[in-house]
């Protein structure tokens, strides 16, 4: 008898092919529990809870179903709007495979702390010594 992973495939001697499955990972992945939006096409959105983020896409529930397939684009805190595909669906559960890579630390900094967010009258200035 064949273990599970065996049935990817049709049985041997028949003119078989891979079944369908989802794309694999590329990128290492961490958790995280971040609220965002997911823009859907037709300019319908929907809010999700970002549960694993990498540098190519991410794992989140979701408020209603979104299909496989589906252009979307999702805004990240500290990266701004990210366009992807959804990869998979899942009952309340999303894969959004990016079109780009992203850097997923900046969404764990701190608000504020991203410099091309503070106005330049708010920056520090450097302050001269007096002798």
């Amino acid at each position: 008898m064949s273990g599970p992973e065996d049935n990817r495939f049709d049985q041997p001697g028949s003119v078989g092919k891979p079944k369908a499955r989802a794309p694999a990972r590329t990128a290492p992945r961490s958790s995280l529990f971040l609220l965002s939006l997911v823009n859907l096409s037709g300019g319908a959105s929907t809010r999700v809870r970002v549960r694993n983020l990498s540098a190519t896409g991410l794992m989140a529930d979701c408020e209603q179903p979104i299909a496989t397939g589906q252009r979307v684009s999702i805004t990240l805190r500290g990266v701004g709007d990210v366009e992807g595909i959804i990869a998979w669906s899942e009952a309340d559960r999303i894969g959004i495979a990016f079109d780009r890579t992203i850097d997923p630390d900046l969404t764990r900094k701190p608000v504020g702390q991203q410099p091309a967010e503070v106005p330049d009258y708010l920056r520090t200035l450097t302050r001269v010594a007096r002798r």
